[in-house]
C-alpha cells in the first residue's frame, strides 16, 4: 500500500522555524518526484514546493524562494520542508504529495493526511 505520513508541524511563533517530515512507504520513493502543498483555512491548496527524484532540483513557488527548502533522503524514504520566518498567513495544513513520475509539474496520485502549522503568538 503506498502511503505517506507527514509530521513536524505545530505551533510556532512569527518570524520561527519548521522542519516538515513525509515518510513514505509501498513504492520505490526514488523513482518519482514529489511536492508539498498547503491549505490555509478557507482557502484552495496552494503548491509550495517540489524536488526530482535524485534530489539535484527542487523548485519553489515565487513568495516562498528563499524562505523553505525542500529537501529529501532517499535512503530513508523521507521527504522534508524547511520553513523559516514563518508567517500568521502560513498557518496552513501541509501535505506532501508523490508525482505519477518523475516529473513534478505532471499529475500526483497520492497523498498524506497533512500536518497543520499554525503561526501565532
Amino acid at each position: 500500500e503506498v502511503q505517506l505520513v507527514e509530521s513536524g508541524g505545530g505551533l510556532v511563533r512569527p518570524g520561527g522555524s519548521l522542519r516538515l517530515s513525509c515518510a513514505a512507504s509501498g513504492f520505490t520513493f526514488d523513482t518519482y518526484a514529489m511536492s508539498w502543498v498547503r491549505q490555509a483555512p478557507g482557502k484552495g491548496p496552494e503548491w509550495v514546493s517540489a524536488i526530482s527524484r535524485n534530489g539535484a532540483a527542487s523548485y519553489y513557488a515565487e513568495s516562498m524562494e528563499g524562505q523553505f527548502t525542500i529537501s529529501r533522503d532517499n535512503a530513508k524514504n523521507t521527504l522534508y520542508l524547511q520553513m523559516n520566518s514563518l508567517k500568521s498567513e502560513e498557518t496552513a495544513g501541509n501535505y506532501c504529495a508523490k508525482a505519477r513520475d518523475g516529473d513534478y509539474r505532471g499529475e500526483y496520485d497520492c497523498w498524506g493526511q497533512g500536518t497543520q502549522v499554525t503561526v501565532s503568538s
